[in-house]
């Protein structure tokens, strides 16, 4: 299992896979290392290093996510979220309300995927899940 976000270095990630850690591409990494589970997205990202291209902050983004410490999840509305990967394998719920985004693996939807592998033709090299919901938060705030 990797490490939790806030113990993840990020710098580290991208220097192992042979990047330079440019002054702004350590910015981003310590501004991403900064975000919360319920995600992030790269406009806001840009807000918070304003001192850094936006150019250079996508690019930084997209080296991060390579390197799998950060997960891009495709919302409803067409913009993505971004968050740290907490786990090496695992699924998201996003709310529709407020954007928050949370983790989850489960053992059952592992054993539904292998079961699946047996009735489909080729090998199965990966899958995506994401649950869309609203979150205790936003429905707590909807009974108020």
């Amino acid at each position: 299992m990797t490490l939790a976000p806030a113990r993840r270095d990020l710098q580290a990630a991208l220097q192992d896979r042979g990047y330079r850690l440019t002054g702004p591409r350590k910015r981003v990494a310590e501004a991403v290392g900064r975000k919360q589970e319920d995600g992030f997205t790269a406009e806001s990202l840009c807000a918070e290093v304003q001192d850094t291209g936006r150019a250079t902050v996508y690019r930084t983004l997209k080296l991060l996510l390579e390197a799998g410490v950060v997960c891009k999840l495709p919302m409803p509305d067409g913009a993505p979220r971004y968050m740290l990967a907490q786990l090496e394998h695992h699924h998201h719920t996003v709310c529709v309300r407020c954007g928050a985004v949370g983790e989850f693996r489960d053992t059952t939807v592992e054993r539904v995927v292998r079961s699946m592998g047996k009735e489909i033709t080729g090998e199965i090299v990966g899958h995506r899940m994401e649950f869309y919901i609203i979150c205790t938060s936003c429905k707590a705030a909807r009974k108020a």
